[in-house]
C-alpha cells in the first residue's frame, strides 16, 4: 500500500511495472525517429481532432527501440494497457490542447506471429496476440460504460471511477462508513465515461480447418476507433488479448434464481437442513467464457488478396511497395508474354485435361469486368457468372475446388446442403442482448470474391429464387423480425449442375436438360456443357494424365507460372479500368444483332433467349480480356474473342442431332399406293423411283445440317445477286436439289447412295421451309419486288428464296 486516493476514498496499490512501462513507452513515442523525424508526431497531432482517440503503433518499431519494453507489453499486455493509454494521453497533450475529459487509446499492429482460433487457451490470457479468422456476424455499435460514477440513494454519497467488469458493475458498498448501503445506487451518466463498443464473431477459415472438423468461433470485442472496421465476410487480423468475461446469457437463464434460496431452512423456526453444497448455499456456478479484446483490426494479408483483392482504394504504387524488385519485374514480364492467355489457363488448371473453353471462361471470371454506376445511381455489375453443366466425372467439382483454393476470398458450398438463409443472410437473436442481428451467408462471405455452388440443380426452387437479386443487382435485401437491410453481395457465381437423369441428352435443348428457371439462366454470362463422350484419343490422354497424377503427383504438374505469381498478376491487373474504343463499340453492336437475328431464325436457335444481358456479358468479357493483357482500351480483337467464347458457350448447348420424322411421308406413300390399287394399277409392277424415300427415320448431326443449310443459302444468294435476264425465272426446288447433288457427285458411287442423298437434301429443304423458316416457297419467282405469294402445300416444285432477314451463322 502506498498513498490513499482522496477522491474515491479507496487505497490503491502502486504498480511499479506499469509505471515503468508507461515511462518507457512515452520515451519511445517522443524519441523514435525515422529519417531524422519523430515517426508518431504527425499522428499525435491528429489525435487532437474530436473524432480521433487511438494511436496506432507498430510493434516492430517497439522491438527496434527497446526489446525489454516489447517483452513487457507482449507478456503483461492486459496489466499495463491502462498505463500505455496514459502515455498516449500525455504524448498528445504535450502536442496541443486536449480536453481533460477525453480518453486516449493505444493499438498495436504488425505483430510477428499469428495464432489460429484453435490455438487459444487459458495460458494466453492477458498476453498480446494476433489472431485471424473470417467475420461471420457483426453486432450494432453500442456505447459501453467503462468507468461509472454512482450516487448512493440513501445518503447521496458519490463514488467515482468504478471500473466495469464487462457487465454492469455497481460499488460493493457505499464509501460512507455510516451508510453501509450495498444495493441502492444510481448511475450519474454525465460524470461516467463511455466508449464505442461492438461485438464481432469470427470463425476459422476453410484453409485452416482440419478435415472433418466443425469450424470454431470466438467473439471479438472492439472499442473506440476499431468499431465498424470489419464487415461480415472479411478475413481480418485482430490484435489484442484473450480475456475472461462473465457469461451473461448463462447467468440470466430462467430457473437459476429459483435455486438461490434452496436449503436455507424455515425462517419461522422450522427444521434446519444441513449444508448440501454450493447451490444449497445460494451460490451459483461460476459461469465464464473466453473472449478476445481487440485493439486493432487489419485485413488479412492485404498484400495479395484478402479483402483488398478488388478494393477500389488500392493503387499501382501501393502494390509496388508491397513487392520486391524481382516480383515487380516478373509482373512486367508476364504482361509482355504473347501467349499469356494460354499460359495462365494451363498454369491455373494443370491437373485437368482438356476443357480449354471452360478454363478460359473461369479465368476471365477471376479477372472480371469493370463495375460502373450510371448518372441516375444504377449500378452495373462487373462480375462474371459461369455455369458448368455436364455428365458425372467430367471434372466440374475440380474447377470449383481449384478456384476456391486459388481465390483468396472464395466460398465453396453445395446446393443440396444450402438453404436460402445460408446462401444469402440469416436474422438471428443474440443470446445476451436479445437483439436481432444479421449473420452472413455464403454470398455475403464471398463479397468481392467468388461463390462456388456445387450441385446447383439440386437446390429447391425457393432457394434458387433467393439468389436472383444477388446475381444481377449484387445486393441482398432482408426484411425480417423488424430488421430491414440491403447488404452487399458483389460476388461472381461459379455453379456446377448435373443434367436430368445424369446424362446430357443432345437431342434436347439445354432448358429440357436442366432444372433451372429462365430468370436464373439469363443471369449467367457463360454456360458450358461437358459431355462424357467415348473418344479413343481423348480417353487415352485423360487416363494417362490421371495415372501420372497418382503415381508422380507433384512431379507431373507442369506450370508456366506459379500460383503466387498468378495471384500477384491478378491483383495488379484488376487495377485497370479499360475504356471501350469506338471500333469495339461498333463491333459489339453488329455482333449483338447477329445473335438476336440468329435467335429469331430457326437454324441456330439459342438454348435460351438472347437478351440485353448477353450484350452486357460480351462487354464484361471484353473488359476482362483487356485487363488480362494489362491494357487500357478495349479493341475489336478483345471483343472478337469475347464473342467467340460467348458464341461457343451458346452453340455448345444447342447442337442436338436434327431428326427428320418420316411418318407423314410414309402416310402419303400409303395413300398413293391405295389410290393406285383402286385405279387398277395393282397388277403392274412398280419400278422404284430414284427419288422415292426409304421408309425410315433419319438423324443428321447438327454441324452437318448447319453446313448443308449454309451451303444452300450461299448458292441461292449468289444466284439472286446475278443480273436478271428474260430467260431466267428464278430457282425452283428441283434446281437447288440438282445443284447440291452435282456438288457432291464425286462422293456418290452407287445408286443407293444417290437415293439416300436425294432423300436427305429434300428433308433438309423441308426442314428449312417448315421448321426454321429460312427458305420461303413461292408461287412466282417475285422478280419485280412485289409482295410474296406463298406456294400451295400440294406444290411439289415451288420457287425458293432465302428469307430476307436470315443471317448465316458462322
Amino acid at each position: 500500500m502506498d498513498v490513499a486516493d482522496v477522491t474515491s476514498g479507496a487505497s490503491r496499490v502502486r504498480d511499479e511495472l506499469g509505471e515503468r512501462c508507461q515511462k518507457l513507452f512515452q520515451d519511445f513515442l517522443e524519441e523514435f525517429t525515422v529519417d531524422g523525424e519523430i515517426k508518431y508526431l504527425s499522428e499525435a497531432q491528429e489525435l487532437i481532432r474530436p473524432e480521433r482517440n487511438t494511436l496506432s503503433v507498430s510493434f516492430q518499431d517497439v522491438q527496434t527501440y527497446k526489446s525489454e519494453l516489447a517483452t513487457i507489453i507482449q507478456e503483461e499486455y492486459f496489466r499495463v494497457y491502462p498505463y500505455l493509454c496514459r502515455a498516449v494521453r500525455n504524448f498528445a497533450r504535450d502536442r496541443g490542447e486536449v480536453p481533460l475529459s477525453k480518453e486516449f487509446y493505444a493499438s498495436f499492429i504488425e505483430l510477428p506471429t499469428r495464432h489460429k482460433i484453435r490455438e487459444l487457451s487459458t495460458i494466453k490470457i492477458g498476453s498480446l496476440l494476433r489472431i485471424s479468422g473470417q467475420v461471420v456476424r457483426t453486432h450494432p455499435v453500442h456505447p459501453e460504460l467503462v468507468s461509472g460514477t454512482f450516487i448512493c440513494l440513501d445518503c447521496q454519497t458519490v463514488t467515482k471511477d468504478v471500473e466495469q467488469q464487462f457487465k454492469y458493475t455497481q460499488p460493493n458498498v457505499c464509501r460512507n462508513p455510516v451508510c453501509q448501503n450495498r444495493r441502492n445506487f444510481q448511475l450519474d451518466i454525465d460524470k461516467s465515461r463511455f466508449v464505442d463498443f461492438q461485438k464481432v464473431r469470427i470463425q476459422e477459415t476453410q484453409t485452416e480447418l482440419p478435415r472433418g472438423s466443425i469450424p470454431r468461433s470466438v467473439e471479438i470485442i472492439v472499442r473506440a476507433e476499431a468499431v465498424e472496421q470489419a464487415q461480415a465476410g472479411d478475413k481480418c487480423d485482430f490484435t489484442g488479448t484473450l480475456v475472461v468475461v462473465p457469461d451473461v446469457a448463462q447467468i440470466n437463464m430462467p430457473g437459476s434464481k429459483a435455486e438461490t434460496r434452496a436449503g436455507r431452512g424455515n425462517k419461522a423456526g422450522g427444521d434446519i437442513e444441513g449444508v448440501r453444497g454450493l447451490k444449497s448455499l445460494g451460490v451459483r456456478d461460476l459461469t465464464y467464457r473466453l473472449a478476445f479484446l481487440a485493439c486493432s483490426v487489419t485485413a488479412t494479408n492485404p498484400r495479395f488478396g484478402g479483402k483488398d483483392l478488388s478494393s477500389e482504394e488500392l493503387s499501382a504504387e501501393a502494390i509496388k511497395k508491397q513487392m520486391t524488385e524481382q516480383e515487380w519485374h516478373k509482373i512486367y514480364e508476364m504482361s509482355q508474354d504473347k501467349n499469356l492467355y494460354h499460359n495462365l489457363v494451363n498454369s491455373m488448371f494443370p491437373t485437368i485435361h482438356g476443357n480449354d473453353e471452360v478454363k478460359r471462361g473461369v479465368l476471365l471470371m477471376l479477372f472480371g469486368g469493370v463495375p460502373k454506376t450510371t448518372a441516375e445511381g444504377t449500378t452495373l455489375r462487373g462480375d462474371i457468372n459461369v455455369c458448368v453443366v455436364g455428365d458425372p466425372s467430367t471434372a466440374k467439382s475440380q474447377f470449383l475446388k481449384q478456384v476456391e483454393h486459388f481465390s483468396p476470398r472464395a466460398v465453396y458450398t453445395s446446393g443440396k446442403a444450402s438453404s436460402a438463409a445460408g446462401l444469402t443472410a440469416a436474422v438471428v437473436k443474440d443470446e445476451e442482448s436479445n437483439e436481432f442481428v444479421i449473420e452472413a451467408g455464403a454470398l455475403m462471405l464471398a463479397d468481392n470474391g467468388v461463390c462456388c455452388i456445387d450441385e446447383f440443380d439440386k437446390m429447391d426452387p425457393k432457394d434458387q429464387v433467393a439468389i436472383h437479386e444477388a446475381m444481377e443487382q449484387q445486393t441482398i435485401s432482408i426484411t425480417k423480425a423488424g430488421v430491414k437491410a440491403t447488404l452487399n453481395a458483389r460476388t461472381s457465381i461459379l455453379a456446377a449442375a448435373n443434367p436430368i437423369g445424369g446424362r446430357y441428352d443432345r437431342t434436347k435443348s439445354l432448358k429440357q436438360n436442366i432444372t433451372l428457371s429462365a430468370p436464373i439462366m439469363s443471369r449467367f454470362d457463360l454456360f458450358f456443357i461437358l459431355v462424357d463422350e467415348c473418344n479413343e484419343v481423348t480417353d487415352y490422354a485423360i487416363a494417362r494424365r490421371i495415372v501420372e497424377l497418382h503415381s508422380r503427383n507433384e512431379e507431373s504438374i507442369e506450370r508456366v507460372y506459379s500460383v503466387d505469381e498468378i495471384q500477384r498478376y491478378l491483383t495488379f491487373a484488376r487495377l485497370f479500368k479499360p475504356v471501350i474504343s469506338k471500333e469495339a463499340q461498333n463491333y459489339m453492336v453488329s455482333q449483338y444483332k447477329v445473335l438476336r437475328q440468329r435467335d429469331s431464325s430457326g437454324v441456330a436457335k439459342s438454348s435460351w433467349r438472347i437478351t440485353v444481358r448477353q450484350l452486357e456479358s460480351m462487354i464484361r468479357l471484353s473488359e476482362s480480356l483487356t485487363r488480362l493483357h494489362c491494357q487500357d482500351t478495349v479493341t475489336p480483337k478483345h471483343v472478337k474473342e469475347a464473342f467467340r467464347l460467348l458464341n461457343k458457350s451458346i452453340i455448345r448447348v444447342e447442337t442436338p442431332d436434327v431428326q427428320f420424322d418420316a411418318d407423314e411421308e410414309e402416310e402419303r406413300e400409303e395413300l398413293n399406293d391405295s389410290e393406285n390399287l383402286t385405279n387398277g394399277d395393282a397388277n403392274e409392277e412398280q419400278a422404284p423411283s430414284p427419288s422415292k424415300p426409304t421408309k425410315r427415320k433419319v438423324k443428321l448431326n447438327y454441324e452437318k445440317y448447319r453446313s448443308i443449310a449454309n451451303t444452300l443459302v450461299l448458292f441461292m444468294r449468289q444466284e439472286e445477286d446475278k443480273p436478271i435476264t428474260s430467260s431466267e425465272t428464278g430457282l425452283r426446288r428441283e434446281d437447288v436439289c440438282n445443284w447440291y447433288l452435282r456438288e457432291i457427285e464425286k462422293d456418290i458411287e452407287t445408286e443407293v447412295e444417290l437415293e439416300e442423298q436425294t432423300y436427305l437434301i429434300n428433308k433438309v429443304i423441308d426442314h428449312l421451309i417448315n421448321e426454321d423458316n429460312v427458305l420461303l416457297a413461292l408461287k412466282e419467282p417475285n422478280l419485280t419486288g412485289e409482295k410474296f405469294q406463298p406456294a400451295d402445300e400440294n406444290e411439289s416444285n415451288p420457287y425458293l428464296v432465302v428469307h430476307p432477314n436470315y443471317v448465316i451463322d458462322q
